[in-house]
């Protein structure tokens, strides 16, 4: 071989490197999945992706290992090499999905070594991998370990881990023990998964987050958030699937909705970004009185077509009325809340209000009263007829929305999310303090029974301007 063809040679090995740098190439043209990109900027600890079929989640599940494997984490400061493992549900879907995918991305330049499990290690990519060694920015040697979940609970104790990337819903008792494996470092766990399971722990702990982890963080990608699958590919997947099936498989929504009292609520729909609210459109407060229980209060405005804002809210237990007050006041002031001419607060309130408590001779009304809210007992606490009402807020028959919620009302969020149907025609009588007051403040807004109208000029800019509000926010 001349010198020619040695440069030659060199040269096509250079160009064979560059293209092979998968990971170089992702989501660094012009077109982007804004929602990946979402998701390796979260810092939280604890951060899951439930998203359809071919929305991009494994994707950005791989990605996040090798850029912690790698230690060139765009968004976050990496100081060393990491050790992590990658679980999928089995070892042939390992081999199938998530090997093949951290494969895709890691250059074959950054591998010191591979050990398998099965198969032969001169062809990694048909056989089942242990765990490779990789090269990081730092001059030394990151470890991607795998593991299955059909292995047992077993196979996953003992080590301590910067990370754990479940690629699908894992069983409860192995997530428990990877919770346990990032312990010592202050590792993360990041899950993908669509939820065709129904409502398992996933349901409860991450997506309601019921226990109020402030390391949990959740987001929902559908294919239309997938800028590289094309319209004809969409439209072929939607053909062969039932309407039911579609909402888990396009759009990663939890598959048993059945039991849901409110099923019209979405998220990506009914839950907005604060934003300041006209002075004109505050209209009341409406509370649902706890001890032991919480007291849920929120406050509510009304725009001029006649759409419902919930815009704050104060969610506390174990409280005496002195303290509630002083938190109700402390946000309406914060609000600039209007006030009646008496300098009181107007709110709602469950009619058990002016039943005494055991510590005083008065009631909750009038202990409310002593400092300076002023609360109406009269409320309409019919609740079916308040369900449905509340259900027409959420979805018209027309199919449009009248009740917005601002994200800041976190507990008002996780109720209306779990609230679910008991035995009979009622709804399960646990942690549903907002449902209550959410219910009496909607069954005091007089029902629109007019005929509809024309849209005027205004509306429709209205309108408009709320579509691209809400694009905006779906794209950040």
């Amino acid at each position: 071989m001349n010198i020619v063809e040695e440069i030659l040679k060199i040269e096509r090995i250079e160009i064979e490197r560059k293209t092979k740098n998968h990971l170089k190439q992702y989501n660094s043209g012009e077109v982007k999945h804004l929602k990946q990109l979402q998701f390796h900027k979260c810092l939280k600890k604890n951060r899951w992706v439930f998203g359809g079929n071919r929305s991009g989640k494994t994707e950005c599940g791989a990605v996040e290992v090798v850029y912690m494997a790698r230690g060139n984490h765009p968004y976050r400061k990496m100081t060393g090499a990491t050790t992590g493992w990658v679980v999928s549900l089995s070892q042939q879907v390992q081999r199938d999905v998530a090997q093949s995918k951290i494969l895709y991305y890691l250059n074959p330049d950054w591998i010191v070594d591979v050990v398998m499990i099965s198969g032969r290690k001169d062809n990694y990519t048909n056989g089942v991998i242990d765990y490779i060694l990789v090269k990081n920015v730092f001059g030394t040697v990151s470890k991607i370990g795998f593991k299955s979940c059909d292995q047992g609970r077993e196979k996953f104790q003992g080590t301590s881990l910067d990370y754990v990337w479940f690629d699908e819903e894992p069983p409860h008792d192995i997530y428990m023990e990877c919770r346990m494996r990032v312990l010592d470092k202050n590792g993360d766990i990041f899950a993908t998964m669509t939820p065709l399971k129904g409502m398992t722990f996933v349901y409860d702990e991450i997506y309601l987050n019921k226990f109020d982890d402030e390391n949990i963080w959740c987001i929902f990608m559908t294919w239309d958030d997938n800028p590289y699958i094309s319209n004809e590919a969409k439209q072929s997947m939607k053909a062969s699937m039932s309407a039911d099936e579609l909402r888990s498989r396009e759009y990663g929504e939890f598959m048993d909705v059945g039991g849901r009292v409110y099923p019209e609520f979405d998220e990506r729909i009914h839950v907005i970004e604060p934003f300041d609210v006209p002075f004109d459109w505050q209209d009341k407060l409406s509370i649902d009185p706890g001890f032991k229980n919480p007291l849920s209060c929120h406050w509510y405005a009304v725009d001029y077509d006649g759409n419902v804002y919930v815009v704050a809210e104060h969610y506390d237990r174990d409280k005496d009325i002195a303290y509630h007050s002083a938190k109700i006041s402390e946000i309406s002031e914060r609000l600039n809340w209007h006030r009646a001419s008496n300098g009181m607060i107007n709110a709602l309130i469950d009619s058990a209000a002016n039943q005494t408590t055991l510590a005083s001779s008065r009631s909750v009304a009038d202990l409310f009263y002593d400092y300076g809210i002023l609360v109406n007992t009269n409320v309409n606490k019919d609740v079916f007829t308040g369900i449905q009402r509340v259900k027409s807020y959420l979805k018209s028959a027309d199919g449009s929305t009248k009740l917005y919620i601002f994200n800041t009302c976190t507990n008002l969020i996780r109720e209306i999310k779990a609230y679910r149907w008991g035995k009979g025609e009622s709804p399960i009588k646990e942690d549903d303090h907002s449902m209550d007051e959410l219910r009496y403040y909607i069954m005091s807004r007089p029902e629109n029974k007019r005929p509809p109208e024309e849209k005027s000029i205004i509306q429709l800019e209205k309108e408009r301007l709320i579509r691209a509000h809400r694009l905006r926010r779906r794209n950040e």
